[in-house]
């Protein structure tokens, strides 16, 4: 079964810095990483952005590098189209997000929700060996990332181990 990740678009620019200054360029520079991330990975790509207060009547697709890019029309909020998105998908979907509310939707439908942050570094990472690929470096060092916890005897919950399984794939 093939992976899905849907970002919230607004919620991981916002998640580092906020939401002010130039939106189109920081969308656009979004879009510009996550293509880069799919070229190197290959994991279906879908980005949501909140057109609810000035957006389309419509809910308005786009794709951008083999990336697909959603605005949700005029009155709907992104987190109401990635609930939709991940209650279609089910399992295979991977939803990156910082909202509280959106991770428990998709959850409930038995996907997986990663934190902006979480992802933030696999992205890092992936930058880093297509960077290594291309000046004919080892692109198999190890990751940059955040240390792995030491010395916990218990197992961790069912959710969090298929957490992990789906961003080993990722």
């Amino acid at each position: 079964m093939a992976t899905h990740l849907i970002v919230d678009g607004y919620n991981f620019i916002g998640h580092d810095g906020g939401l002010h200054g130039d939106l189109r360029a920081r969308r656009d520079r979004l879009v510009g990483r996550l293509a880069a991330y799919q070229r190197q990975r290959g994991h279906r790509l879908t980005v949501v952005f909140d057109g609810w207060r000035s957006g389309w009547s419509t809910e308005h697709r786009d794709r951008i590098d083999g990336v697909d890019v959603i605005y949700s029309r005029e009155g709907e909020r992104a987190d109401e189209v990635i609930a939709r998105l991940a209650g279609e998908e089910g399992a295979a979907v991977v939803v990156v997000s910082s909202d509280r509310e959106v991770q428990r939707a998709v959850r409930r439908a038995g996907g997986v929700a990663l934190a902006c942050g979480e992802f933030e570094w696999k992205l890092i990472d992936s930058a880093r060996r297509e960077l290594a690929i291309l000046s004919d470096k080892d692109a198999d060092e190890e990751a940059v990332g955040p240390s792995v916890k030491k010395g916990n005897p218990r197992r961790r919950s069912k959710a969090e181990r298929r957490k992990g399984v789906k961003l080993r794939k990722l």
